[in-house]
């Protein structure tokens, strides 16, 4: 078998991941491209931006092709099916990228339905209109329900000509017989010079973007080597209220401030950012006190959030505690 020409730039925007790479530019170049991929590794370190570059060079014969690449990104290739985690509202999915935009409320996590895996099976049972063969990726395959699971669990055992990517962070949660069905390509952390790269690289999209969180631990703690997640926690960050944020960063010291700030916290945040506020929070206390205590409590509030206590109630609880703790 002739081995295809691979050029280098394919994959050269994927930084810090040199295994991934040397995997999938052998299989283009050998053309032995398998049914199935498990792209496992955390959330923002290059795994969505792999899979595009793979189904490029899929679609291209192992080369790089700008038009293939644009028609990819805009997700409007005919031979491509991108299935993202969906919530249910007023009758509809709406894909989580679409959520902000449609006023979804995100109380409850997006959902991979079934009715969306048996869509995967009626478009790879179609004829491809352009390519060799239909080309589906399935966002967090680990969110979905056990009839969903069974009906991807079919189609993987009869993928026909089609060729599936699976994004997951969380692989261990999928069924050990869909992952035995997947040729896994593991993506790691990225370290703080291959942060910076990639960051460096996208501001483009805006200015100095993500220069700023570098310069944050606590953010970058939470991003735990990814600049993905780094981007998200910056833009998170910058969403507070300045006055809620310096509140925080100097907690309350009497009651009526405790109340006060439970108030203000209910009132001007919604619940997923009252959810992202705490995650900071334990990270910032965590780090100034390395207090047990402290953190099993800021735990039990996020218990209690997700549990759709009362948020205002919640807050007044946690910090009353804290104030009692530091006393």
């Amino acid at each position: 078998m002739v081995a295809l020409q691979q050029t280098p730039s394919l994959f050269s925007d994927l930084v810090g991941q040199p295994l991934a790479v040397a995997l999938l530019q052998a299989a283009l170049e050998r053309d032995r491209v398998a049914p199935a991929y498990l792209f496992s590794g955390p959330e923002g370190v290059g795994r969505k931006l792999a899979a595009l570059r793979f189904l490029e060079g899929v679609l291209a014969a192992g080369r790089s092709d700008q038009r293939q690449r644009r028609r990819l990104a805009a997700r409007n290739h005919p031979d491509l099916l991108w299935v993202e985690p969906t919530y249910s509202h007023q009758g509809r999915l709406v894909p989580r990228s679409e959520a902000d935009e449609a006023g979804v409320s995100r109380r409850t996590p997006p959902q991979l339905r079934l009715e969306q895996i048996r869509a995967v099976s009626r478009f790879l049972a179609r004829q491809p209109l352009e390519a060799r063969r239909g080309l589906v990726v399935i966002e967090e395959p680990e969110a979905m329900a056990e009839s969903a699971a069974n009906a991807l669990l079919k189609t993987l055992e009869e993928p026909g000509h089609g060729l599936l990517i699976l994004l997951s962070s969380a692989p261990e949660r999928l069924l050990s017989t869909i992952r035995s069905r997947c040729q896994q390509i593991r993506f790691i952390r990225l370290g703080s010079d291959d942060m910076r790269t990639v960051l460096q690289g996208l501001e483009g999209d805006g200015p100095h973007r993500g220069s700023a969180a570098l310069q944050e631990p606590d953010l970058l703690a939470l991003a735990a080597g990814s600049p993905g997640a780094l981007l998200q926690h910056e833009s998170q960050w910058q969403a507070l209220p300045e006055e809620l944020r310096t509140r925080l960063e100097q907690p309350p010291q009497t009651p009526a401030e405790a109340l006060g700030l439970a108030r203000d916290l209910s009132e001007s945040l919604s619940g997923e950012q009252q959810l992202w506020l705490l995650s900071w929070w334990e990270q910032h206390r965590w780090r100034q006190h390395h207090c047990e205590r402290e953190l099993q409590r800021l735990q039990r509030l996020r218990q209690h959030l997700l549990a759709f206590v009362q948020p205002r109630l919640a807050w007044e609880v946690a910090l009353l505690d804290l104030l009692v703790d530091g006393a």
